[in-house]
């Protein structure tokens, strides 16, 4: 894979993985902004685990196989994808970089990959419609306001959204300790530190002028009074729902003719009963380690909820995939795609929508070489021996002598 050059600060970076792309966000984002999108909830014990546990699987390759001809195509909820991977929903991608939703919406339809709009975006739903003029995917945040949902629901089959992602796992919001810090709370404390922080990265700043929207642009005429940051922050706080259960996704599958992905699944149990009552498929999701701390990694649990849903819907998967390895895995453990949140949002933040691409492009070499350096050619079909727990191996092999097992 050869690497770019970026020039940023008089510093010329050569990127060549998703890392580079992260140390140009943090220096392009005042730190405020950056911990938006960085931190986890609490102590950030499942932030951790997500990406420790895929590092514990190990790719068991086969060298004696021709892999001349290959393929990374896949189906995600009916998106004829280049490669097993959808742009997740992250909020206020606006904040990243101007029009950063239509930016990075714009770089997954050219290169042939969906894009999921968060409902809690900057650009709304009608932004990204007409700056795409392409199908797009639409998460939607099941509030106790329940003509929020309808009116949104509504728009996004005005603007003809194909599939519908109903986040199930925000019964109440966690704490971020460090978006608290730097005064993220409900409502928003703006201080001097802040104030500075944003003045210390000018090229951030002056940017943000050619935006089209400062607030959260889906909300905006949809709550009374509320026309400001600060002042939807107060009114989300007050309207998660604790009841969210299987009702809305009932609800959902009557009022939606589309697609209908339920996101934030991490039990068997609940994986089943989102597909028994309307879903066409599941996201295997802990919120990228946003919401409960302590929380199993999504690679951990994925074989069980595959074998729960037991090919009567799709299983996606997302929270720490950092690279096409991390995609590979993912697939070997059975995912039918992944989705990926903080690897382009650091490709948005470093240079919008040409960032975003080369995340893609970054995520596709290395996933398509891995592949085949393993000695698989079609990403649908990985044979089930790829893939074993490297220290459940050295166990079972006795520290190295003879065989060991693969968990799939």
């Amino acid at each position: 894979m050869r690497g770019a050059s970026w020039q940023q600060g008089g510093r010329n970076i050569v990127i060549t993985d998703i890392r580079d792309l992260q140390v140009l966000a943090k220096r392009r984002l005042p730190r405020t902004v950056y911990t938006y999108f960085e931190n986890g909830g609490y102590e950030e014990e499942t932030l951790r685990r997500n990406r420790a546990d895929l590092e514990a699987f190990a790719l068991m390759p086969r060298i004696l196989n021709d892999v001349t001809n290959r393929t990374l195509a896949a189906d995600l909820a009916g998106f004829e994808a280049r490669m097993p991977v959808a742009l997740a929903p992250v909020g206020a991608c606006g904040l990243a970089y101007p029009n950063g939703e239509v930016e990075a919406a714009k770089a997954a339809r050219d290169f042939g990959v969906p894009f999921c709009l968060s409902t809690l975006s900057i650009s709304s739903i009608e932004d990204v419609a007409k700056g795409t003029q392409a199908p797009f995917w639409f998460q939607l945040y099941l509030m106790k306001d329940k003509g929020v949902g309808e009116a949104l629901v509504q728009r996004a089959k005005d603007a003809d959204v194909s599939t519908l992602v109903i986040s199930m796992d925000l019964h109440v919001r966690s704490q971020r300790h460090g978006e608290q810090k730097r005064g993220l709370g409900a409502p928003p404390h703006i201080g001097f530190s802040n104030i500075w922080d944003g003045l210390s990265h000018p090229g951030w700043l002056l940017s943000m002028i050619h935006s089209r929207r400062r607030t959260f642009g889906n909300l905006v005429g949809l709550v009374k009074d509320a026309k400001s940051v600060p002042h939807l922050t107060e009114w989300l706080e007050g309207q998660f729902d604790p009841t969210l259960g299987v009702k809305d996704i009932e609800w959902a599958r009557l009022v939606w003719p589309g697609k209908i992905l339920v996101k934030g699944v991490l039990h068997p149990q609940d994986a089943k009963d989102c597909i028994a009552h309307g879903a066409d498929g599941i996201i295997v999701s802990n919120h990228g380690g946003r919401q409960v701390d302590g929380a199993i990694s999504t690679i951990s649990v994925l074989p069980e909820i595959v074998d729960a849903v037991n090919g009567r819907g799709q299983v996606l998967v997302d929270s720490g995939i950092r690279s096409g390895v991390d995609v590979l895995k993912m697939m070997a453990r059975g995912a039918d795609g992944c989705l990926v949140g903080r690897a382009y949002v650091y490709g948005l933040s470093a240079m919008g929508g040409p960032g975003v691409k080369k995340a893609l492009d970054m995520l596709y070499d290395e996933l398509d070489q891995n592949m085949a350096l393993s000695g698989a050619t079609d990403i649908r079909k990985l044979p089930p021996d790829l893939l074993v727990n490297h220290v459940e191996f050295l166990l079972q092999s006795g520290g190295g002598q003879g065989g060991g097992a693969s968990l799939r």
